[in-house]
């Protein structure tokens, strides 16, 4: 279509220039903001100029038939003649077709069919500025197609932000960036409205958004409705939500209308069209920049957004809510200004509009990577590198990625993919989802199977009994549902639903070793003769969704930590618990398909799981069966058993009456080393026997020995006899005075009572004992009366360490402490003297100690 005769918006100046840039240097960025025209406008005047087929990838489905829809209209044709569409379960074109709007998810497909895109002139990458994985990757991948096999394949991206230098580096060559073009929007102004709620509002916590905010919400688009004219486009961030304000807005004068990617293409139409009277259209992100909704005056933004998250170290990936950025903020109020001036409510204040990031999270950064990992390894480039990605994966995220899919059979031990790996890109799902979907399709029908995965794949349909959802879609038979499950039916290769490559069994990404596979665990050959393999179509619906789930996600299979009760341990390791209320409740097995945690929480909080039985839970979590012997210390005790896992569950343990002398001595002393000696009886004499030793080491050094908590740990097997202790209460019967003698060597054995002695005599004739508690200062305690005429304080250690004298009073209470005995005659004992001979009249207080005779008597009464 020539130029001039496309409508009057602000990219169609720019048109002979984009084209003429791209004739020339064979890339370009366009930037221009939403409602300039660039998605519907540009590849109208492409296709004017080439002979080949113009591809247009928009990140969304909705947006890829809206923006079909709207080419097609102003040729005044019906879409599938000149201008046709292509998303997942729909394609509209014809021969006559030289412009087609896809998905870039099916972008990507075709790149990995044919990327050489034979026939195709012309492609276009619109909103690259909102990253999406298969945004990434469509750009990383043409790229590389127009550098090695299409050198004439010519490339545009378009952003609606300035933020363009990167995305002109990745188009560049030769580290010359691709030119840059800018149009500029002839918007109207938009005057903004702070719209707080009054009352607090609790922050979003995975798919959940407090009701008080979605009651303001509702209230402040009746206010929209009130303060002025035209039709109201309400953002917020799922279908959940907006189901909620849709019906708090009944009764306006208005029809409410919803907008979101998993409507049929006839709801979203009708969202697209201006109606008889006012509309209320309450959309998700995918209003935000691609699509055009005729008619806005004002906007309401409820200031959320979902994208996705993946908890790596738990592998547990999901939606969740986030507060939106001040970029998308800004494309958001740009909506009520694209034909008339308007107005934009935020929920939320300036002071907390300042603290919002300056633009969304490229979703490689945060997202799970394992269908992204899967497009590398098809395209034969596993690791990413040399890929023009505009930014690299994160490391960590790509390995656990790349472990799932080895684990899947995707990819062989070097990374290449397998032709299990292309049945599973086949499907054009997660590859965990189809993993379930393939595997499954054998053990409960196909058509069931693809009924149970049409609603897995659906986040409209989150709810935490997956059983009562596959339910409710049955029943409802919405027609995009419907065309879903045919697409999912047709996608499992081979006759009757069987799959055309052997399945593979998925341990934990952070999980135990794989053991051996379960029987009746579905084989390269076909479904076993035992569990639900053999049972077929006879399964019923609640034990068919659990075993799909559990195809998908076994390492979330989750056993009840105790009968009927919300809490539960996944295999994978991780501790869940189900909401309040839930009708799952009292499950004795869970197979999870969504569950998240929050920072700093020590359990998941499960979102949606269907019921399982044990049989199946082992039948679809059959790489995590392991049988081991284990023998160890285990809650304060030894404990030798054989026990049945499946991963971090806990199916059966039975006590072994024969455990491995080796590993049960072993198992003793990591007791001894983690609990610590207190495991021991320490009567007296082993304390003092240990204290005697400790001294002598302080004093001499080797070879007297260690005794310190740390050495007598570290050489444990030294000096206990543990041939006959099998438990912590046998420890407990050791006789300590007995080992610890073990540790001196023979060379030093004999002279214990020498070096450390454990009594000393006393000038009058006592033999007291010595404290050795303090190895560097042992002590003898005794009475002044029994010390008289003890010139010197005795030397232990060879001579080397003279005692501690305490010097106690008759009550046996110290009057003097001191090593200098000579010192405290002269200087001390005469004070001492003063103070004791008043009190203690019948005990001795000689004027000259060192002349008197010593005595452990009193002096006799006076008659």
């Amino acid at each position: 279509m020539p130029a001039d005769a496309l409508p009057d918006l602000p990219v169609r100046d720019l048109l002979p220039e984009v084209t003429a840039t791209l004739s020339r240097a064979g890339a370009a960025v366009l930037v221009a903001p939403p409602g300039t025209g660039k998605t519907t406008l540009v590849p109208l005047a492409l296709a004017g100029v080439d002979t080949g087929r113009v591809l247009v990838a928009e990140p969304r489905r909705v947006a890829a038939r809206a923006a079909a829809h709207r080419m097609a209209s102003l040729l005044g044709e019906p879409v599938g003649e000149r201008v046709g569409y292509a998303v997942r379960g729909d394609r509209r074109v014809s021969r006559r077709t030289v412009v087609e709007v896809v998905t870039t998810g099916l972008l990507v497909r075709r790149l990995q069919r044919d990327p050489e895109l034979a026939g195709t002139a012309v492609v276009v990458l619109d909103e690259c500025h909102e990253r999406h994985l298969d945004s990434d990757l469509a750009l990383a991948f043409l790229v590389e197609a127009r550098g090695v096999l299409r050198p004439e394949l010519r490339l545009l991206a378009t952003s609606a932000t300035a933020d363009a230098d990167r995305l002109a580096q990745v188009l560049g060559v030769l580290h010359h960036p691709a030119p840059v073009l800018t149009a500029h929007a002839r918007t109207h102004p938009v005057d903004v409205h702070w719209s707080p709620p009054t009352g607090p509002i609790a922050p979003p916590h995975g798919l959940r958004v407090d009701p008080k905010l979605l009651d303001h919400v509702a209230a402040t688009t009746r206010r929209a409705l009130a303060e002025g004219d035209g039709d109201v486009l309400v953002f917020l961030p799922g279908a959940r939500e907006i189901e909620v304000v849709a019906a708090r807005l009944r009764g306006v004068a208005a029809d409410v209308l919803p907008l979101h990617g998993r409507q049929s293409g006839s709801a979203q139409d009708a969202a697209l069209r201006p109606g008889p009277r006012r509309r209320v259209v309450l959309a998700t992100a995918v209003a935000e920049s691609s699509l055009t909704v005729p008619g806005v005056r004002a906007v309401v933004d409820c200031g959320l957004s979902r994208v996705p998250r993946m908890d790596h170290s738990r592998g547990l990936g999901a939606l969740v809510t986030v507060p939106v950025s001040r970029s998308s903020a800004v494309q958001r109020a740009g909506r009520a200004g694209r034909e008339a001036p308007g107005r934009v409510y935020r929920c939320w204040s300036e002071t907390q509009h300042d603290r919002l990031p300056a633009r969304p999270e490229p979703e490689i950064t945060s997202a799970d990577l394992t269908g992204f990992a899967l497009d590398l390894a098809l395209w034969g480039t596993p690791s990413g590198d040399g890929l023009a990605l505009p930014d690299q994966p994160p490391a960590g995220a790509l390995r656990a990625a790349t472990a799932v899919l080895h684990d899947l059979g995707a990819i062989d031990d070097s990374g290449k993919v397998t032709p299990r790996g292309r049945d599973l890109a086949g499907a054009g799902l997660h590859p965990r989802l189809a993993r379930a979907l393939l595997d499954g399709a054998g053990l409960v029908g196909t058509r069931r199977a693809a009924e149970i995965i049409a609603v897995l794949d659906d986040p409209g349909n989150a709810t935490d009994d997956l059983v009562a959802a596959v339910r409710r879609a049955r029943a409802a038979g919405d027609p995009a549902w419907r065309s879903e499950v045919r697409r999912l039916t047709a996608a499992v290769p081979g006759a009757g639903g069987a799959p055309a490559s052997a399945p593979a069994a998925l341990p934990p990404t952070d999980g135990p070793d794989v053991g051996q596979p379960a029987s009746g665990r579905p084989t390269p050959d076909g479904p076993a003769s035992s569990g639900p393999a053999s049972r077929g179509a006879r399964i019923p619906d609640d034990l068919a969704t659990g075993l799909v789930v559990g195809l998908a996600y076994p390492e979330r299979v989750a056993l009840a930590r105790e009968p009927g009760g919300r809490a539960y341990l996944m295999a994978g390791g991780t501790a869940a618990d189900l909401p309040a209320g839930t009708s799952l409740a009292g499950a004795p097995w869970l197979a999870v398909a969504v569950a998240d945690r929050a920072a700093g929480a020590r359990t998941a909080r499960i979102r949606s799981a269907a019921p399982l039985d044990e049989e199946t839970a082992r039948e679809v979590a059959g790489a995590l069966l392991s049988d081991d012997t284990e023998i160890g210390w285990a809650d304060g005790d030894v404990v030798a058993r054989r026990v049945r896992r499946l991963g971090a569950i806990t199916l059966t343990s039975t006590r072994l009456t024969d455990p491995d002398p080796a590993a049960l001595r072993e198992a003793l002393l990591t007791g001894l080393r983690t609990t610590g000696l207190s495991l021991l009886t320490w009567n007296r004499a082993g304390e003092e026997l240990r204290a005697r030793l400790a001294f002598a080491h302080a004093a001499l050094g080797d070879p007297w020995p260690d005794v310190s908590d740390a050495a007598l740990l570290e050489h444990a097997e030294e000096w206990l006899s543990l041939e006959s202790v099998r438990r912590r209460a046998d420890l407990a019967k050791l006789d300590v005075t007995s080992a610890l003698r073990r540790l001196l060597p023979w060379s030093v054995a004999g002279r214990l009572d020498d070096v450390a002695p454990e009594r000393l005599p006393v000038p009058s004739g006592s033999q007291i004992r010595v404290d050795y508690s303090d190895p560097a200062a042992p002590v003898l305690a005794v009475k002044v009366q029994e010390a008289f005429g003890w010139r010197d304080a005795p030397r232990l250690a060879d001579g080397r360490v003279p005692v501690l004298l305490h010097l106690l009073s008759p009550a046996g209470r110290p009057v003097a402490v001191t090593r200098d005995l000579a010192s405290f005659w002269v200087q001390g004992y005469p004070q001492v003297r003063a103070e004791m001979r008043g009190r203690y009249p019948r005990h001795p207080w000689p004027e000259d100690p060192l002349t008197a005779a010593p005595t452990r008597r009193v002096n006799p009464r006076s008659r």
